[in-house]
C-alpha cells in the first residue's frame, strides 16, 4: 500500500479540478452555512481570493439556470441553446419512462427540430433562421454537461433485441419450473397515456373542437396501469394519474375516490411516479393477489413481471409491507417489451379501442335525436367521472382469453387451446357503424391512427409547459425540504416507534381485527412511509458524514510507526 494522503494532498488534487457551476455553488451554499473562507480554500485547494469572488458573484451564480441534470455551463452560449436542453433532457425522460432507448442521432434529431420550432417562435425572426446542426461535438459536449445514459451511440435506437428476448425468455420458463409457478400467480403491469378526449382527426368533432377557443380537449391525458395474471381471471384494480387531485366534476357528482374502480392519483404531469406505484402495489395489487390466492387455495407466492421504466424501482421488495414479502419481482430486459411485455400484446391496443367505442356511443346517446351541440357535449356532457364509467367499461371488456393469449411469447405453454384464433371482437367495425350512424365519415385506418396517437411524443409547446411545470414542483419540493429540516432525527424516530406501538396495540386488541388491519396498513403506507423514509435519509446521510469525518482524521494524522509525512 501506498503513503495515506494528507488533507494537503487532498486539497492538491482538487485544485487541479476544473471551477464548475456545481462547485461554485457548493461553496456559496457552505458559506452560507457558516463555514470559513479560510476553511473552504483549504478544503478546495483554492486561494481564498478566489472564493471570496465566487461569493462576490453569488447573485448571478444561483441565478444561472441549468436545466436539471447539467452540471456545466459554457460561458456566452446562445440562449436558445440552452433553452433547447433543457426541452431535450425532458423529452429524454420521457422516452426513458416509456422504456424506450434513444440513440445519439434521434437526440441530435430532436435537437435540431427544436431549436428550429423555438427559433420560430421568438418575435422579430428573419425569413432565414440561423442553422444549428446539433453535430457531434455539441453531443459529446451536451453529455458531458447533462450526464445522460442510456444513450445507443451509434445508428437508430433498436426498437426490439430479439437476442435478449430469447435469452430472457429462456431465463424465465426456468425461473417458472424452478418455482414451480402456475400462470394464476404470474402478474404482468405496464402504464399507458390515454387522451380521454380524443376523437378520429377526419370526424367533424375534431374539426369543431379546434374551432372552440381555448378548448382542447385533445390534449388532456391521464395515465393508467393495467395488470393481470397469466390465466387472465384477475385483474388487479388500476392505477389511474390525473393531473389533478380533485376535479371540479367530482364535486359535482359527489364523487368518493376511494370507491372508484381505480386507484386515483394525482400529479402536475400526470405520470406513474416511484412513489404512486409502491403505492399501488401495497395498497391494491399486493392485498388483491393475497386474497385471490387464498380464495383459490393456492400457495402464497407471486411473480410481477415489469419493463424498466423509472417508476418501477429496482429493490422494489424492499418497499413492500411485510405481509406481501411473498410478491417476487422480474423485469423485463430493455427493448424487448415490444416482443414479451403480454400488455403489450394487444391488450392496451384492445382496452383503447373498447374506450374510444365508448366514447362514440356516448357522444350518439346525447346528441342523437336532440338540438345539443358538440360544444355542449364536451362542456356539459362529457367530463371525468363520464370517463372513468368508461374506463372501467372497456377495462372490463378485455376478455380472459384476451389477457391469457397475451402471454403466448414469453410463456406458449401457459395460454389454454382454442378452436380458433380469430379476432374475439369486431370493435374497430362497431366504432366505424356508430360514427356512421352518427354521420361521420370514419374509416378503420382512422380508428387505428387513433389508437396508436394516444403514445405519440409531445410536443415543442407542451415540452416548454412540462418545463414551467417541474420549475414550480421544484420550488414546492425546496419549500418541503426547508419544512423538514426543523423536524429532529430524534423526534422522528421518537414518532415512528410510537406508529409502530399504536399499530401493535390495535392489532392485537381491536373487537375487529381485519378492520384496524387494514385501516392501520393505509395510513401507515400514506402517512407513515414519508417519514420513515425521511428518517432512513438522515440515517444514511449521517453515517456517510460520520465515514467521510473519520476518513480525513485518519488522513491527516501522522502515523504512530513511522516519521510524518513532508
Amino acid at each position: 500500500m501506498g503513503p495515506k494522503k494528507t488533507a494537503a494532498a487532498v486539497a492538491g488534487e482538487r485544485k487541479k479540478e476544473k471551477v464548475t457551476l456545481e462547485m461554485k455553488k457548493e461553496i456559496i451554499w457552505k458559506h452560507d452555512g457558516g463555514m470559513r473562507v479560510t476553511d473552504i480554500a483549504r478544503e478546495y485547494g483554492r486561494n481564498p481570493s478566489t472564493i471570496g469572488t465566487i461569493l462576490k458573484m453569488r447573485e448571478k451564480i444561483l441565478a444561472t439556470d441549468a436545466a436539471k441534470g447539467v452540471t456545466r455551463i459554457v460561458k456566452n452560449r446562445p440562449a436558445v441553446l440552452e433553452e433547447v436542453e433543457k426541452l431535450l433532457l425532458i423529452w429524454i425522460e420521457e422516452k426513458q419512462r416509456a422504456g424506450d432507448t434513444v440513440s445519439e442521432a434521434v437526440i441530435c434529431e430532436k435537437a435540431k427540430a427544436l431549436h428550429a420550432d423555438l427559433i420560430r417562435e421568438q418575435p422579430g425572426t428573419s425569413a432565414e433562421p440561423e442553422v444549428f446542426k446539433a453535430s457531434r461535438g455539441w453531443f459529446d459536449r451536451f453529455k458531458t454537461r447533462s450526464g445522460i445514459h442510456s444513450v445507443v451511440r451509434h445508428g437508430e435506437a433498436a426498437s426490439s433485441d430479439v437476442p435478449a428476448a430469447e435469452d430472457f425468455a429462456a431465463e424465465f420458463l426456468e425461473l417458472v419450473k424452478t418455482e414451480g409457478y402456475v400462470p394464476q400467480q404470474v402478474f404482468n403491469c405496464d402504464e399507458t397515456g390515454l387522451f380521454w378526449k380524443r376523437m378520429p382527426k377526419r370526424t367533424f368533432i375534431t374539426q369543431e373542437e379546434s374551432r372552440l377557443p381555448g378548448h382542447k380537449p385533445m390534449k388532456d391525458r391521464l395515465t393508467l396501469l393495467f395488470c393481470a395474471n397469466a390465466s387472465g381471471d384477475l385483474k388487479i384494480k388500476p392505477l389511474l394519474v390525473y393531473h389533478s387531485e380533485n376535479p371540479r366534476a367530482f364535486k359535482r357528482h359527489k364523487i368518493d375516490k376511494e370507491r372508484l374502480s381505480v386507484m386515483w392519483r394525482s400529479n402536475s404531469k400526470a405520470w406513474v411516479t416511484r412513489v404512486l406505484f409502491v403505492d399501488w402495489v401495497n395498497l391494491a395489487f399486493g392485498p388483491a393477489v393475497k386474497q385471490y390466492l387464498l380464495d383459490n387455495d393456492l400457495p402464497l407466492k407471486a411473480l410481477l413481471l415489469m419493463d424498466n421504466a423509472p417508476a418501477h424501482p429496482k429493490g422494489l421488495e424492499v418497499d413492500l409491507l411485510e405481509e406481501f414479502s411473498f410478491i417476487n419481482i422480474m423485469f423485463l430486459p430493455p427493448n424487448t417489451t415490444p416482443l414479451l411485455q403480454p400488455m403489450d400484446q394487444q391488450v392496451i391496443a384492445n382496452f383503447k379501442k373498447l374506450y374510444t367505442k365508448e366514447l362514440f356511443r356516448r357522444c350518439f346517446e346525447v346528441t342523437d335525436c336532440t338540438t345539443i351541440t358538440l360544444r355542449e357535449f364536451w362542456k356539459d356532457h362529457f367530463d371525468i367521472v363520464t370517463c372513468l364509467k368508461m374506463v372501467n367499461t372497456a377495462w372490463k371488456g378485455i376478455s380472459q382469453r384476451n389477457l391469457n393469449c397475451a402471454w403466448r411469447s414469453l410463456w406458449p405453454d401457459c395460454v389454454a387451446p382454442s378452436d380458433s384464433d380469430a379476432p374475439e371482437s369486431t370493435v374497430v367495425q362497431d366504432i366505424v357503424a356508430l360514427g356512421r350512424t352518427m354521420g361521420l365519415e370514419v374509416t378503420e385506418e382512422d380508428v387505428c391512427e387513433l389508437v396508436e396517437g394516444h403514445d405519440d411524443e409531445l410536443t415543442t409547446v407542451e415540452l416548454v409547459e412540462l418545463q414551467a411545470e417541474a420549475a414550480q414542483e421544484q420550488a414546492s419540493l425546496e419549500e418541503e425540504e426547508a419544512t423538514e429540516e426543523r423536524l429532529s432525527s430524534e423526534r422522528l424516530r421518537d414518532i415512528c416507534q410510537k406508529w409502530k406501538e399504536v399499530q401493535t396495540f390495535a392489532d392485537l386488541h381491536h373487537h375487529e381485527k381485519h378492520v384496524a388491519h387494514d385501516a392501520g396498513n393505509f395510513y401507515d403506507t400514506r402517512v407513515m412511509s414519508s417519514f420513515r423514509e425521511l428518517l432512513k435519509r438522515r440515517i444514511k446521510q449521517q453515517t456517510m458524514d460520520r465515514f467521510l469525518t473519520k476518513k480525513q482524521r485518519v488522513e491527516e494524522e501522522p502515523s504512530s510507526s513511522g516519521p510524518p509525512e513532508s
